[in-house]
């Protein structure tokens, strides 16, 4: 199980027990005790956030609900309460833990909410429209001096005022642009729209008309000049299809035919007019929506890989299939679905508002927030004391090793936060531990940074210690994370980790619950689903034999010029990779066979075929995997002929069935599908069609044939433990959870409170 899962979705009570145990808070006078749990009670109000927070799926009978729901509730604080009387909440690992969480429920509370929702309103204004740009980077760090700054300022000036008197920009981009892929594009940044592009660019480029070029434009990485090569309304969202055969620029040229091959057969097959689904659910090779007929969420400009991004906005008709596409990830074939402008500002609202926060418009935002938290938290400054503290500035600041002597005058308050006081010692404390060597800073610029920043992190630590008096629902939420954690850690202990480390004691369960793992009435069968007659009859056939050739596995011939059967370096790194391929697939077989011309002695044949076979065995394969075959000699039909008999070549077959299924599939895509195992009824199509009876069957489905051995029927029998282990692990920690539950109300009494109970039901909640 996953924990972060499990504490923030799991179980619906996981999160939901979050205003009593320890740090209950206060109840309103005339709310009602529901129940009490050893002295603790349950308040009416708290079941109430709990049950709102997640409802039932299921409320057709309310009362029957709402009491199974009360007993959740209840077993899920005696868990916590068990673990709070062990102490469990004090602990170092929890405590940690929990600080984690309340960072990251922190967040929202610590932005300007009044800039979040301008900046979202400015998102969606940019959505509407998309930008093809090139720019010019002129580097600078964040945090350069002034005169750097201005140096850089006065450079970038200087080429906006050459491209504005007519120079062209894209050859003053690959000249003086310090973005490293301006020499090859030219600083041609193609096609974006918003949250694309760090948020002080973006805005620019949207202030920028077609044809102009912006002022320069300060980010993280320096200055820049944008050129608006175009701009065009939002295309908007499409959603498609596809089907997918994957392949990659790495995979041997074998593989890669084979999957243009598989893909333009797929191609050719859905001209034809076969169905899409039928095809996707057989063929594709996208595991996540194979099954949902290859659809995909919608995607918009700069979401997916630009060919396939292209390639599905040019499909204008639903149902329209395009021709295969080739991607990084494989072959794609793509049906649109739908084509859709852009969402109303309402249904868009909440995702834009959580990606805003997480972009570069954060910066802004984090900057407006201090800026208000310096007068909601009276930040008072003392201009003396910040003028000694800059005093100590030296030149080994720049260095990254800077320290501070101790003296009286570092007791004196820096600045204070709501009265708290800040010395100039708590400043160099944080000076000495934050200083990194920045020899292009001078060193009182430097301190200044430092300072500005000790001010701001002091405010925002300031403002995190105090959200739970400021903000109720925050305290709500920390209470949630708290008993979650909790409550993992019992589940794990006594029951996750106790059922898997348990061996004696879930075999126990199984020996005692025997009659619940059963299978039903099952045949072992195999299933050919070959594309038509002829290439069923060949399938036939291959399967009289007990080995069946491998498609495209053999090996480079070994040629032999002169009499000799000694092994080369080359002919021994050949023999090398068949080795590593046989002990990668262990269903292999090689059969080497020496031929040798007329020209030369008896047996030399033989003695090829032997020292390949020896060298094959003694690299570790098993004799049974290699048989030898002599050829003897043999007549040429010409001189060439005759160098070409002295040789020794190698064939592989397979004793796994699938090598019949990629013969058939390598002369032509979907061929031949086949399928094998232990079914009962429902798990295979094909097998619920015909008798369960050992013997053959023939069907046929869409135009294919399909062919079915069915080898033997098992009568309905108990499962073995090993075939039974996940579900009986299962119903182990299901087991031992009860009986701690039963434990635990023996401990904590559980008493019900019937007449609030049942005024709850009647008036509702």
């Amino acid at each position: 199980m996953n924990k972060i899962a499990a504490i923030a979705v799991g179980v619906p009570l996981l999160l939901a027990g979050c205003k009593t145990s320890k740090t209950a808070s206060v109840q309103p006078v005339a709310d009602p005790v529901i129940a009490t749990i050893g002295p603790d009670p349950v308040y009416r109000s708290e079941f109430k956030y709990v049950y709102e927070k997640n409802p039932p799926q299921d409320s057709t009978n309310k009362e029957k609900s709402l009491r199974e729901y009360l007993d959740l509730y209840i077993n899920f604080r005696l868990k916590v309460k068990e673990a709070e009387s062990m102490g469990l909440d004090t602990a170092a690992s929890f405590r940690e833990e929990l600080a984690g969480y309340k960072e990251q429920l922190a967040e929202p509370y610590l932005v300007d909410s009044t800039i979040t929702q301008a900046l979202v309103k400015e998102a969606y204004a940019h959505m509407k429209e998309e930008i093809h740009a090139s720019h010019l980077l002129i580097n600078l760090p964040k945090d350069a001096n002034p005169e750097d700054t201005l140096k850089a300022f006065t450079r970038i000036t200087e080429l906006r005022q050459q491209a504005a008197a007519g120079q062209d920009f894209e050859a003053l981009a690959r000249q003086h642009s310090q973005d490293p892929s301006a020499r090859q594009n030219g600083g041609d940044l193609g096609w974006f729209s918003a949250m694309q592009m760090v948020y002080p660019f973006e805005k620019a480029a949207y202030q920028t008309s077609k044809g102009s070029i912006s002022n320069p434009v300060r980010t993280n990485f320096g200055y820049h000049l944008i050129k608006v090569m175009d701009r065009r309304p939002s295309r908007g969202k499409v959603q498609v299809a596809h089907i997918m055969v994957r392949t990659n620029p790495e995979v041997p040229e074998d593989d890669a035919k084979a999957a243009k091959g598989k893909i333009d057969e797929i191609y050719r097959r859905l001209q034809k007019g076969e169905n899409w689904d039928q095809l996707c659910s057989q063929f594709s090779e996208d595991g996540s929506s194979r099954s949902k007929g290859g659809v995909l969420p919608p995607f918009g400009t700069g979401n997916m890989i630009p060919a396939f991004e292209d390639a599905a906005f040019a499909l204008n008709s639903p149902g329209a299939i395009s021709a295969p596409v080739l991607t990084p990830y494989g072959w794609h074939i793509i049906k649109l679905i739908e084509k859709k402008g852009i969402e109303p500002f309402e249904e868009l609202e909440p995702t834009l508002k959580q990606k805003v926060t997480k972009d570069s418009r954060s910066e802004l935002n984090r900057k407006v927030f201090l800026q208000r938290l310096r007068k909601e938290n009276k930040l008072a400054e003392d201009e003396a004391a910040r003028k000694l503290a800059f005093s100590k500035a030296t030149d080994s600041l720049q260095l990254g090793n800077w320290r501070f002597a101790p003296d009286k005058s570092l007791e004196k308050t820096l600045f204070s936060i709501n009265g708290k006081p800040y010395t100039i010692k708590n400043f160099f404390e944080y000076v000495q531990a934050n200083q990194q060597a920045k020899p292009g800073l001078t060193a009182s610029y430097y301190m200044q940074l430092l300072y500005n920043d000790y001010v701001d992190e002091s405010l925002w630590e300031y403002e995190k210690t105090h959200l739970e008096e400021k903000h109720p629902e925050y305290r709500y939420l920390v209470k949630e994370y708290h008993d979650g954690i909790l409550l993992f850690g019992r589940m794990e202990e006594r029951v996750w980790s106790k059922s898997l480390a348990d061996s004696a004691g879930y075999r126990a369960f199984f020996d005692a619950n025997r009659s619940k793992y059963q299978w039903g009435q099952r045949v072992v069968a195999s299933v050919y689903n070959a594309a038509d007659e002829n290439i069923l009859a060949e399938v036939k056939e291959l399967l009289k034999k007990n080995v069946y050739p491998v498609p495209n596995a053999s090996f480079a011939e070994f040629n032999y010029g002169k009499d000799r059967s000694n092994l080369d370096s080359v002919q021994r790194a050949q023999l090398d990779r068949l080795v590593r391929s046989m002990k990668l697939d262990k269903s292999l077989q090689v059969e080497v066979a020496g031929y040798a011309d007329p020209r030369e002695k008896e047996g030399v044949s033989g003695k090829r075929a032997q020292a390949v076979a020896e060298y094959l065995t003694s690299n570790g394969l098993d004799i049974t995997r290699v048989s030898i075959r002599d050829a003897g000699r043999y007549k040429p039909v010409s001189k060439t002929e005759m160098r070409k008999n002295a040789r020794v070549t190698m064939t592989l077959s397979s004793t796994d069935k699938t090598a019949i299924e990629r013969l058939m599939n390598a002369r032509k895509p979907l061929n031949l599908e086949i399928t094998e195992g232990a079914f009962q009824k429902g798990d295979d199509p094909f097998i619920d069609q015909v008798a369960w009876k050992a013997g053959n069957y023939t069907l046929e489905e869409n135009g294919r044939k399909v062919y079915i051995e069915i080898k033997s029927v098992e009568a309905p029998r108990p499962r073995t433990f090993e075939e039974s282990r996940g579900a009986v692990i299962s119903d182990y920690q299901n087991f031992l959870e009860k009986q701690w539950l039963d434990s635990l109300r023996q401990k904590y009494p559980v008493v019900l409170n019937e007449p609030e109970v049942q005024a709850m039901l009647k008036g509702g909640l």
